[in-house]
């Protein structure tokens, strides 16, 4: 166990994971987060496949300690809250920070036409050789949040014959096992899935608006569940014959993880309502690989007092400082 001990109060699974996220904590870290955005430009990525992504780069004036490549979650983006607040540390630390947003997060649906999946590993894998290639810097790291840190653990592990350089990969609350996540959100509370569900609709919608000749308007409408989208949406938009099989794709238990190529770092908390803990043991054993759990935390959390300061933020610095 690691020392991450918020006050009694802050110590509930679900009160962490929302308060991460919420308003409130966007406006506490308010000032950080306006110099990060100041400093930041809007790039496109140009992957060598074709594929388009879009970033917010903020580049250090003077001496940069280091390029950090930051990966939001799942219906995240480049501004959700955790990832502002870890970029601001990292930023007024001395390092340059990408803020790197998936296929179809943030502003930009509009430029690929196949949706994005969570299998989607050369995505990320060609964006991290294009920003490595465009700015390059001395040292680089990677951290992602929860299936950001699952896409970081992964490109790690297949970086193979790539020009891409890391120092050090971070993931915080990591899907492990997607099988057992999906089951989380499907039997654990509800405002969780209905987040997510939400979301993921808002998202498909505004990708219709640029591609309508996809044509699944009319069956969204009757879409209710996490579990009936995948169900839906696996077959006749991925690879996969159905959504077990595309769960079980971008697992990282097993042997997933047997080949890392660049030093990596889990953070997990045993409370984690969405991403349980419990799938820890069944990663791959690596020199590579530390694992780092606190009994607190809950999913993204690690909100350590009640001016919802974050953990993670300095826990991140410590990490990446020792490189």
């Amino acid at each position: 166990m690691t020392q991450f001990h918020p006050p009694r109060l802050l110590r509930n699974a679900h009160l962490q994971s929302i308060l991460a996220s919420t308003r409130l904590r966007k406006l506490r870290i308010g000032r950080r987060a306006r110099l990060l955005q100041a400093a930041s430009r809007e790039v496109l990525v140009e992957c060598r496949d074709g594929t388009k992504l879009l970033g917010e780069y903020a580049e250090q004036e003077n001496d940069s300690r280091g390029l950090v490549v930051l990966i939001h979650g799942w219906e995240g983006s480049s501004k959700s809250t955790y990832l502002l607040s870890a970029g601001s540390a990292l930023y007024q630390a001395g390092y340059s920070v990408f803020r790197l947003n998936q296929r179809d997060h943030g502003p930009s649906h509009h430029l690929n036409e196949e949706l994005f999946n969570s299998t989607r590993l050369s995505d990320v894998l060609g964006a991290l050789e294009w920003i490595q290639k465009a700015f390059p810097h001395q040292r680089n790291y990677l951290a992602g949040f929860s299936l950001g840190g699952n896409f970081s653990l992964r490109v790690a592990a297949n970086l193979k014959e790539l020009p891409i350089s890391l120092d050090q990969v971070v993931a915080v609350c990591p899907v492990l096992n997607p099988v057992n996540t999906m089951e989380a959100l499907d039997k654990g509370w509800w405002v969780y899935e209905k987040y997510f569900v939400r979301k993921w609709k808002r998202s498909l919608k505004t990708k219709l608006q640029h591609y309508p000749e996809l044509g699944y308007e009319q069956d969204l409408l009757t879409l209710r569940s996490l579990r009936e989208m995948n169900h839906f949406f696996v077959p006749r938009f991925t690879q996969f014959k159905d959504a077990q099989t595309y769960l079980l794709a971008y697992a990282i238990i097993g042997d997933a993880l047997s080949h890392l190529q660049a030093p990596c770092h889990i953070i997990a908390a045993e409370d984690d309502p969405i991403c349980g803990a419990e799938d820890l043991p069944n990663l791959a054993k690596h020199p590579n690989l530390t694992i780092e759990t606190t009994a607190h935390g809950g999913h993204c959390g690690y909100v350590s007092n009640f001016r919802l300061d974050s953990w993670i933020d300095q826990r991140l610095l410590d990490l990446f400082n020792q490189n």
